[in-house]
């Protein structure tokens, strides 16, 4: 039965194929009319009719930072999906789908109500997350 649909007559329209010769009606100028800067393929899209670009008008701000550590954060409450007592690393945060990669660094923060009873191993923990998951009967373990 899915297999079976299309679109409905009309709603979708072939691409208009130009300068392919004086029976398309298109031929010549594809219709880009003769002469002068709108012919041409190659304006560039910040060009702006011999007026200082607005990219060289406004002066350079800030940096990109070639040190940065890039961090995946998961909050304590994001942890109860493991259970009680459960020893919770990076490749089990990949598993459940709570981080992109299992080789990626971990931040722990403290938005939620902890686990009892969790041994926990992140690279980075918030103050408040690490007081909470102790108070639960936890561990933080920070790894390099």
């Amino acid at each position: 039965m899915l297999d079976g649909l299309s679109p409905r007559p009309g709603a979708r329209h072939r691409r208009k194929r130009v300068g392919r010769g004086p029976g398309s009606g298109f031929n010549k100028t594809a219709g880009r009319g003769v002469k002068g800067q709108g012919t041409r393929s190659k304006v560039p899209v910040y060009f702006e009719g011999g007026q200082m670009p607005i990219s060289r008008r406004l002066p350079k701000r800030g940096f990109t930072n070639i040190h940065r550590k890039p961090y995946e954060v998961v909050n304590v409450r994001d942890l109860g999906i493991f259970g009680e007592g459960a020893t919770i690393d990076g490749e089990a945060l990949a598993v459940r789908g709570l981080i992109g990669k299992a080789a990626a660094r971990v931040k722990l923060l403290g938005d939620g109500d902890a686990p009892k009873g969790c041994t926990i191993k992140v690279h980075k923990a918030s103050g408040s997350a690490v007081t909470k998951i102790e108070a639960a009967g936890g561990s933080v373990e920070i790894i390099g």
